[in-house]
């Protein structure tokens, strides 16, 4: 279109054209790879880009916690997420997010969060991010793969909340695909894949499924001391809907709760079980 009609003598003629917009995306990747060194875990590579950013506390224990962040305050339709971690032989690193990963509406789409994780031998490595939180007609795509050593050990847990309950946010309809895959030397030792997709609100109340409530988590502990861990960990549960088994050197719980604050106080005393009673994230606190 045109503004101003005909130029004046001396003016500007000014002429814009409709051109169709694109959406703004957002992408980043984010890489922490962590050495033994003088008997302590100590940074040995690092790298960000885009909205991934990364935060490294300074420990005293001889231990190496990560903060993994997401500028972008959220993701949606089209947004990508890339993270990887990788503890060399001996090390212990926990993982961590600053905050809460928000999914919100999509109309372009899933989002995607693409996780890669490598534990050499006789290292630990923790990955503890706080919950995602899906909302109304959210898409999100996540995948985990994880290899490790021989004698490495892996703690995991991924929660998720529909919607925050507290705001009166529910959620009706949307897509969630979550894909765990995790190999010890080459070999598959853990797989599973959820998949919620249309009808969520339906699908949630049913018996088999949540049986109505909106919030979620998995734990799975891989490891030498899996059977030892497991009656504390069904006891650190209590009375919670949840419930855990092992077997082939892994543990996996499951647990449901009504909202978010009943999940963490399910998860909290079987997370400190697991990491034999060695304190979480500040950002894990009630």
């Amino acid at each position: 279109m045109r503004l101003g009609g005909s130029a004046p003598q001396g003016g500007v003629d000014v002429l814009i054209r409709d051109i169709p917009g694109r959406a703004q995306r957002t992408f980043g990747r984010g890489e922490v790879k962590a050495k033994l060194s003088a008997g302590k875990t100590r940074l040995d590579e690092f790298y960000q880009e885009g909205a991934a950013k990364i935060r490294i506390p300074e420990s005293f224990d001889g231990s190496m916690e990560a903060v993994l962040i997401n500028t972008s305050g959220g993701l949606t339709g089209g947004d990508r997420l890339q993270w990887a971690m990788t503890a060399e032989p001996g090390t212990a690193l926990t993982v961590t997010t600053q905050a809460c990963e928000k999914i919100y509406k999509s109309d372009s789409g899933p989002a995607t969060i693409d996780s890669e994780l490598r534990v050499g031998a006789g290292a630990r490595l923790d990955w503890l991010p706080q919950e995602t939180i899906l909302f109304d007609d959210a898409s999100l795509n996540r995948r985990l793969d994880v290899d490790l050593a021989e004698t490495a050990e892996f703690l995991a847990v991924e929660a998720v909340l529909l919607g925050r309950k507290a705001m009166g946010e529910a959620v009706q309809r949307g897509q969630f695909r979550d894909r765990w895959r995790v190999r010890r030397q080459g070999t598959l030792l853990h797989a599973e894949d959820v998949r919620m997709t249309g009808d969520i609100e339906n699908l949630v109340s049913q018996t088999a499924v949540l049986g109505g409530d909106v919030a979620f988590a998995t734990l799975l502990y891989c490891g030498p001391r899996a059977e030892a861990l497991m009656p504390k960990v069904r006891e650190a549960l209590g009375a919670s809907a949840g419930g855990a088994s092992e077997w082939n050197g892994k543990l996996v719980a499951r647990v449901v709760a009504p909202d978010g604050y009943a999940l963490r106080k399910s998860l909290i005393p079987a997370l400190r079980v697991l990491r034999e009673n060695e304190n979480l994230p500040k950002v894990w606190h009630l």
